[in-house]
């Protein structure tokens, strides 16, 4: 028998929010973890917040959302908001009830960019890690480090000389206001005597062969803090951020992240602080394993002086690892583990939409950068949780 193609046009639902979504999707012991996490930061979001004035979006539900959008790879708050408005999963996940009205782009954002700062990103990893049920999870001894490139949100055409200023918020592919104004000539014809304007095209063509450009002597009018930096030889350089990531060595979990400006030494500094940051005043001896890049004799004396036994593999040549560190069975199983690092950034830039930020200014981009492989986090748990 066919069925009937008839709209019933029901004006009420008895059906509760939580029973539409399956018991054993991923997202309820994420949700679970999250919703711990934040409640483990109460008396923080107390003291950013004053007892008078309008109420501004609840902190949890910023916090919450923040973390959808990453999961999902959800590339703008708009399109964010646009499908809270019909997702019942991610109203259910960000805490807004079936009828509850949903925010105005602008006004979310705003009010994530004085809430998400890098601190409170760090703290939300943190909580997030202190979980009674993940900390097991956690290897307080063994450790990898890795950076990877973030590139800026910003044209290679906005790289210009210093002595020629900031143009503000200008579009990177704008032509001199000088030039504007020269080719904005009114101009007029025989068979149209009225004056016209002549068009001027948007994102001007720029040819950069044979000039010598360096961070020294330009910068970016878009993004001040971007330098052109390329990783490896025979690479296009780029305008872009180093991101940083800790990572312990039994299951795989990012403990410490951090994002940069892009320079030689940034990735040998970062891993530094990133350890001090983790384990401040450890007297237990740690492991720290990591590719070529950091094999530096400063680096490694550093390491040493801080307790840390560097599993760094080993250069060619001029390689600042000696023996009594490559003769035990462990150096060559932490040179297995410290490439799972490259699974987190993996996912952080093809899902997380962290292969290019999408936000100005090294505070703002470090802030996301550290809730993106927080996010990654937390997607790999109901699968460890399960084991």
């Amino acid at each position: 028998m066919r069925g009937s193609d008839e709209t019933s046009g029901s004006l009420f639902s008895y059906i509760d929010l939580e029973a539409r979504i399956p018991a054993r999707h991923p997202l309820r012991k994420i949700r679970q973890v999250v919703n711990a996490a934040l409640a483990s930061l109460d008396e923080v979001f107390a003291t950013l917040y004053t007892d008078f004035g309008r109420p501004s979006i609840a902190p949890e539900r910023l916090i919450r959302a923040s973390l959808i959008q990453i999961l999902f790879s959800i590339r703008s708050e708009r399109q964010l908001m646009e499908q809270m408005q019909y997702n019942l999963l991610f109203r259910w996940f960000v805490g807004l009830g079936i009828d509850d009205p949903v925010w105005v782009p602008t006004v979310f954002t705003k009010n994530r960019d004085r809430l998400l700062n890098t601190e409170m990103s760090r703290k939300v990893m943190a909580a997030i890690l202190a979980h009674r049920e993940v900390k097991p999870l956690l290897s307080d001894e063994h450790f990898s480090v890795d950076g990877t490139l973030v590139k800026a949100w910003a044209s290679m055409k906005s790289f210009r000389p210093k002595t020629e200023g900031t143009q503000g918020d200008d579009d990177p592919g704008d032509p001199p206001k000088s030039d504007t104004a020269a080719n904005d000539q009114p101009t007029t014809t025989e068979s149209d005597p009225m004056p016209r304007t002549q068009p001027t095209p948007r994102n001007a063509e720029v040819d950069f062969r044979g000039e010598k450009r360096s961070n020294a002597t330009h910068a970016s009018t878009t993004d001040p803090d971007a330098r052109l930096y390329k990783k490896a030889p025979g690479a296009g350089a780029a305008l872009c951020f180093i991101g940083h990531g800790l990572m312990e060595n039994r299951s795989g979990l990012i403990v410490q992240a951090d994002l940069t400006p892009a320079t030689g030494r940034a990735e040998r500094q970062a891993a530094i602080d990133m350890i001090h940051r983790h384990s401040p005043g450890s007297t237990r001896r740690l492991t720290l394993g990591a590719d070529k890049g950091y094999d530096a004799a400063e680096f490694v004396a550093d390491l040493r002086q801080a307790c840390v036994t560097p599993h760094i593999a080993q250069k060619s040549r001029y390689s600042a690892i000696d023996g009594r560190t490559t003769r035990h069975n462990g150096y060559a199983l932490s040179l297995r583990h410290r490439k799972r690092i490259e699974e987190a950034f993996g996912w952080a830039k093809t899902v997380g939409g962290a292969a290019q930020t999408a936000f100005r200014g090294i505070e703002r981009a470090r802030a996301r950068f550290i809730m993106t492989l927080a996010a990654g986090n937390l997607a790999r748990l109901p699968r460890l949780l399960a084991e």
